[in-house]
C-alpha cells in the first residue's frame, strides 16, 4: 500500500464511519482489507482503492464493515448493568409511574449481547414493570451484525462470556451446539441500521441511552458533536451510560457525571445543547466500532 492509498483510506474511513486512524495503523488496514480485496476478486489494495474512488457502493459498505470492531459479550464490564438495575431503573420507575413506559437506546448494539442483557435485567425486575410499555432500540452501522442480533443465536463460547448460568437456562433454548434467546426477549428489541455520524433525531427521545465503547474511535470534534446531539434525544431526567474509557469531561457541558457511578451521566439543561451548532465536518452519518 502506498502512502497516498493509505491517506485516502484513512479519510474514507473517517468520513464514512468516524473511525480515526493514526498514521501508524497501515498494518491494520492491510490485515483487514487484503482478505476483502481477494474475496471480491481484486488484485490488492490499489485496485480496491480505485473501485472506492469510482463509487462502488457495495464495496463501500464492505470496507466499512471489514474495519469495524464488533467485540462484545453479555453483561460486558458488569458495572453498567449494576447501575442499570440499582440506580437507573429505580429512578425511572418512580419518575415514569404515571405514563408507565420506558424507552432505551443501545447506540452501538453490535451482535445483540448488550440489548439482550438489558432485556434480561428488565425481565428480572418482574412485577415492578407489570403493565409497562418497554421499548429497546438497538442500532449499529453494520447490517451483518444486526442480522445476527435479530436471530439471537449464539455459540457455546459466546454464551459462556459473561452470561450467568441461571440466565442461560432461563432465557435461552439450546439447539445442537448453539443457543437461541427466547422469542419474548427477542420481541423486546427493535434492531435498526444507523450511523452515529448521521442524524438520529428520527429515533425520538429516550429515558436511557447506552453508548459504550464506540466514541473511543472518534476524534475530539466528532465526540463533541455526538454528545451534543445525544443531549437532544434524552429526557431531561434521563441517563447516559458510556464505556469505562469514555467521558464527557473536558468535551461538553451537556452532560454531568454522577458521583461514585463510573460511566453514568445525567443531562444538563437540554436547551444548552440545542443552542450549540453542529460542527462542520461531522455531517450526519454513525459509527460503530464496537465493544458493547
Amino acid at each position: 500500500m502506498t502512502p497516498t492509498e493509505y491517506e485516502y483510506l484513512r479519510k474514507f474511513l473517517k468520513d464514512n464511519s468516524g473511525l480515526d486512524l493514526s498514521a501508524d495503523k497501515q498494518y491494520l488496514i492491510e490485515s483487514r482489507l487484503l482478505p476483502l480485496a481477494r474475496k471480491t476478486g481484486l488484485a490488492g489494495i490499489a485496485e480496491l482503492v480505485q473501485k472506492l474512488q469510482g463509487g462502488a457502493r457495495t464495496l463501500i459498505t464492505d470496507v466499512v464493515e471489514a474495519m469495524t470492531t464488533n467485540e462484545t459479550f453479555f453483561f460486558r464490564d458488569k458495572v453498567p448493568f449494576d447501575h442499570f438495575r440499582d440506580t437507573i431503573m429505580p429512578e425511572v420507575i418512580k419518575a415514569r409511574a404515571a405514563r408507565r413506559s420506558v424507552r432505551i437506546w443501545c447506540a452501538a448494539g453490535s451482535t445483540g449481547q448488550e440489548p439482550y442483557s438489558l432485556a434480561m435485567c428488565l425481565k428480572e425486575m418482574g412485577a415492578a414493570l407489570t403493565g409497562w410499555r418497554v421499548e429497546i432500540i438497538a442500532t449499529d452501522l453494520s447490517q451483518e451484525v444486526l442480522e445476527k442480533a435479530k436471530a439471537g443465536i449464539y455459540s457455546q463460547f459466546e454464551v459462556q462470556r459473561g452470561l450467568p448460568i441461571q440466565m442461560l437456562v432461563k432465557y435461552f433454548k439450546q439447539t445442537g451446539e448453539t443457543w437461541q434467546i427466547n422469542p419474548e426477549l427477542r420481541a423486546m428489541i427493535q434492531h435498526r441500521q444507523l450511523n452515529l455520524l448521521h442524524d438520529f433525531a428520527q429515533l425520538g427521545t429516550f429515558d436511557v441511552i447506552f453508548c459504550r465503547n464506540v466514541l473511543i474511535y472518534f476524534d475530539q470534534d466528532t465526540k463533541i458533536n455526538i454528545f451534543n446531539r445525544l443531549a437532544r434525544q434524552i429526557e431531561p431526567d434521563g441517563f447516559l451510560v458510556l464505556g469505562a474509557a469514555e467521558t464527557v469531561v473536558g468535551l461538553t457541558d451537556t452532560f454531568r457525571p454522577i458521583p461514585e457511578r463510573r460511566g453514568l451521566y445525567k443531562p444538563n439543561d437540554p436547551r444548552a445543547a440545542a443552542a450549540k451548532p453542529v460542527l462542520a465536518g461531522a455531517a450526519p452519518r454513525v459509527a460503530i466500532m464496537a465493544g458493547r
